[in-house]
């Protein structure tokens, strides 16, 4: 199974993944800029780059080991990645931060090198991210224009907030204790993993064939 954390930058996301690892077998965890990321990438970077993580945690599905992965891709682009059906499950969980609280926490950890512009375009990113995991019609050409030509779009773009499918866990981190978020995360990671195993997950594999069942009976 494929778990990630997602969201803009200074949420918390790699600090809570390898903290419920600690606590969790068969569970591998990974930066999904671990390699490095270019000066300057192609439009099509991340959408390249979530590929290959998905390649990766195929490998570790075949041990029958999940991987819980952080990085900034949302619900829609990991589901348009090619390989994404492929999977036995999906769980996204987008990790938050209160705008001010990110911006003290880039200056405490790159002092100087953010402008006030670039500052902006986080937390520009960071909000989008929240409307996109509420709904999959908030502006979706965000991540669909320019993106690489491999990636299928039209799994969900005809889904609606309704659909059982588009399920994004939210968890703000904002003044809230370590030991609290890591809690929190670890109730999310294990019932991912339970919903799974028992083949009530909405994002078991073959999602992308599945109709809603109001469709499919009207």
């Amino acid at each position: 199974m494929l778990l990630v954390l997602t969201g803009s930058s200074c949420s918390g996301k790699s600090t809570l993944a390898f903290a419920v690892a600690e606590r969790h077998e068969r569970l591998a965890v990974h930066d999904s800029d671990e390699n490095g990321v270019p000066r300057h990438p192609s439009p099509h970077w991340r959408n390249h780059n979530t590929e290959e993580w998905i390649r990766r945690a195929l490998d570790y599905q075949t041990d029958q080991i999940d991987l819980l992965l952080t990085g900034q891709a949302p619900l829609g682009e990991i589901l348009a990645a090619p390989s994404a059906p492929l999977l036995n499950g999906i769980a996204v969980c987008l990790i938050d931060v209160a705008d001010d609280e990110r911006r003290r926490r880039l200056r405490h950890r790159d002092s100087d090198r953010w402008s006030e512009n670039e500052v902006d375009r986080f937390n520009n990113w960071a909000a989008w991210h929240r409307g996109h995991a509420r709904d999959p019609r908030h502006r979706p050409d965000v991540i669909t224009a320019n993106s690489a030509s491999a990636m299928a779009w039209h799994r969900w773009s005809s889904w609606t907030a309704e659909d059982p499918r588009w399920q994004t866990q939210i968890i703000d981190t904002t003044e809230r204790p370590r030991d609290t978020a890591v809690g929190e995360l670890e109730r999310w990671l294990t019932q991912q993993r339970e919903c799974l195993r028992s083949g009530r997950h909405p994002l078991r594999r073959g999602w992308e064939t599945q109709r809603r069942s109001s469709e499919a009976t009207s």
